[in-house]
């Protein structure tokens, strides 16, 4: 249906004559009766009969006229659903208690005049395909696996080296140390049920594992934070990673320890990924409050896995202060 003719026959119904209708629409009075007579042949009934005044609705017209009113009110919705700046910056922050999320809640605090919706996906597949399609605005990951760069399309850049922890029970033998290094964490079984094969995590504890030679173990089913925590607080043997920003309560009586892991640290480098053509203000909003929060990445003293930085002379790539290469930066 013509939402042109549509928006013509309320303003006629609305003025009463065609005349000021076509004043009010900027348009010709023959306009006017040209945009009419061809809604009235679609719909198969007359609208307006002709009167000394002017024209008045027939009774057909005055039932279209309020699903007519309907019609234009949905149609002005479908616009501002798109319309840059009027529709919610969709983010991807993969799950709620997450650094990412810490970091869009802050957004939120700083800009509460930002419509946001926030969701959570799975791998780094399905956010870049969501970031291609339009579904989503932007995604926080860790770039991108070893031997799958980004599509040329996807840009990217570092917003947060969020450095892991080592968490443990209270009889664990580290439970007593105010910190730990990478070395002393060697012969220890930390239990990670949650790495899937294949995702962007996986790749950085594969890495991780392979440069340091530590235990990390992900075998069981992975019934959540909750189980972890409760089978970490019960296991003398047992350790686990998080990140130094991730949020997690638990009973008291667990008597868990979050313990600073050092000589390097460990950081996971967290991205914000977007797609190069999208132009929703909001987004260059996000992108300046993440760079302005900047705490500096890539500091003396910590370690991310080789292939989470560009390579030299790539966008975005920054070179570690007082560092020989991009896989420690603890020279």
């Amino acid at each position: 249906m013509d939402l042109d003719a549509v928006r013509t026959f309320v303003a006629a119904a609305d003025a009463g004559q065609f005349q000021e209708a076509a004043t009010d629409l900027a348009i010709t009075q023959q306009a006017v009766s040209k945009r009419i007579a061809a809604l009235e042949r679609n719909l198969g009934v007359r609208l307006f009969t002709r009167t000394p005044r002017g024209s008045e609705l027939t009774i057909d017209g005055q039932a279209f006229l309020p699903h007519a009113r309907e019609l234009l009110r949905v149609a002005e919705r479908a616009v501002t659903s798109v319309r840059a700046g009027r529709r919610p910056l969709r983010v991807d922050v993969i799950a709620s208690r997450v650094a990412p999320s810490g970091l869009m809640r802050g957004f939120h605090r700083t800009h509460p005049e930002i419509d946001l919706d926030v969701v959570m996906l799975f791998d780094i597949e399905t956010a870049v395909a969501a970031i291609r399609s339009g579904e989503i605005d932007a995604s926080f990951r860790a770039v991108a696996a070893p031997g799958r760069p980004l599509p040329e399309d996807i840009r990217s850049v570092r917003v947060l080296d969020e450095p892991l922890q080592l968490l443990t029970g209270p009889a664990h033998a580290l439970a007593g140390a105010r910190s730990v290094t990478v070395a002393e964490l060697a012969g220890h079984r930390i239990w990670m049920p949650g790495i899937v094969p294949g995702t962007e995590w996986g790749a950085y504890y594969d890495e991780l594992v392979a440069r340091f030679g530590l235990t990390i173990e992900a075998t069981g089913p992975n019934f959540g934070s909750d189980a972890l925590l409760d089978t970490v607080a019960d296991t003398p043997a047992l350790a686990t990673f998080m990140g130094e920003h991730t949020r997690l309560v638990w009973p008291a009586g667990h008597g868990l320890r979050r313990i600073p892991v050092t000589d390097p640290t460990p950081v996971y480098p967290h991205s914000l990924l977007w797609h190069r053509d999208n132009a929703h203000p909001a987004l260059a909003t996000l992108r300046a409050h993440l760079a302005a929060a900047d705490p500096g990445r890539d500091a003396a003293g910590t370690w991310v896995p080789s292939w989470a930085v560009p390579p030299e002379g790539a966008p975005g790539h920054r070179r570690p202060p007082n560092s020989q290469s991009w896989t420690s930066t603890s020279a």
